[in-house]
């Protein structure tokens, strides 16, 4: 069966297309909303470009895959994280073409999605999760649903009282993640900062990568938790005396150096073998080769997907829409809904 994925949680409308005959991905098209110079996303705006490239976008992923709708069987879309405007964009889109064309409607977790298309291209299994976006930074194991006569040796410490329900096999469990701000909107408030007026963390990256030079900053963590609110205003009050080169190099080295320690306790807590960084952030070489080295140490293989993955997509919207369907989390196309907090660990 084909699935129609479109994902609207902030800056890009994506459309998929996954057949799950074939497992195979057959479109992954885009359209981005270019943020005003010198800031950072407005929802109302942002929306406003999604509903106008939507039509557009949806036609050029179907013609990529050469289909057309009448052989696509179900419809997934984004239901959140994410800034309300732009998802209830998407989600407005996804309702109208379930009811025309009288198909199943699925909504997707943004940061399930990630994690799933991310196992896939990896051939991941049980892999440690570091998810890093603009929104979320967090450290996630999937939690295997105990067989019965094992139930008392699950997870005692996974927040008693709790569910952590994702699907047939068990849930998703946050280990660790950020008590202030995403390390992606960390790095974008930090370009804007240095004036740049299309700001974003590949900026940074660049100008980092004009200097080996490094000064240390001040370093956050509390267990698997990080924060980075002291090295932003630190970084912030060095601009015009330090080299802006050596800045961004400290900055950003000194941020992955936080989620290399809080990912490395994680793993030796639980003894996984794969580790999985997924997410707009991914695209960072100097993480991955960071992870990697950390990974490497202790046994186990670090791995990421093609930037078109990690980036804000479509396809693993529709991919993680197949198995939605195959695990009866259809709704009715005239109730869709979106949720602007809906974390990882609460999907159902």
């Amino acid at each position: 069966m084909k699935i129609l994925g479109i994902e609207s949680t902030a800056h890009t409308f994506g459309v998929g297309v996954y057949d799950s005959t074939k497992n195979k991905i057959l479109a992954n098209e885009k359209a981005y909303y270019k943020t005003p110079p010198g800031e950072g996303i407005i929802p109302r705006k942002a929306a406003e470009h999604h509903a106008k490239n939507a039509a557009q976008t949806i036609s050029l992923a179907l013609k990529k895959a050469k289909i057309k709708m009448k052989n696509i069987g179900a419809i997934a879309y984004s239901a959140g994280p994410g800034l309300g405007p732009c998802l209830q964009t998407g989600a407005t889109a996804a309702s109208f073409l379930a009811q025309k064309y009288d198909l199943p409607l699925l909504p997707a977790n943004h940061a399930h999605a990630h994690i799933e298309v991310g196992k896939a291209i990896c051939k991941f299994s049980d892999p440690l999760i570091l998810y890093v976006s603009g929104g979320n930074t967090q450290i996630i194991i999937e939690q295997k649903k105990p067989e019965k006569e094992n139930a008392g040796k699950s997870f005692r410490a996974a927040k008693k009282g709790k569910k952590f329900l994702a699907g047939k096999e068990g849930g998703y469990l946050v280990l660790g993640e950020t008590l202030d701000i995403g390390v992606g909107n960390l790095f974008d408030s930090f370009a804007r900062e240095l004036g740049y007026k299309f700001a974003h963390g590949g900026i940074l990256a660049k100008k980092a990568a004009e200097t080996e030079k490094f000064h240390l900053m001040p370093y956050t963590v509390k267990g698997m938790n990080f924060a980075f609110s002291g090295l932003f205003t630190y970084a912030k009050s060095q601009i015009g005396k330090m080299d802006e080169a050596q800045i961004c190099n400290s900055f950003m080295k000194t941020a992955f150096c936080e989620l290399c320690e809080a990912s490395e306790r994680a793993l030796m807590l639980t003894g996984k073998k794969e580790v999985l960084v997924c997410g707009g952030v991914a695209q960072n070489k100097q993480l991955m080769k960071m992870m990697q080295i950390m990974a490497k140490s202790h046994g186990a293989k670090a791995g990421t997907c093609e930037n078109e993955y990690n980036a804000d997509n479509g396809a693993m919207i529709s991919l993680l829409g197949a198995r939605l369907l195959k695990e009866g989390k259809a709704i009715d196309a005239k109730k869709a809904w979106i949720e602007q907090k809906w974390r990882v660990d609460m999907v159902m």
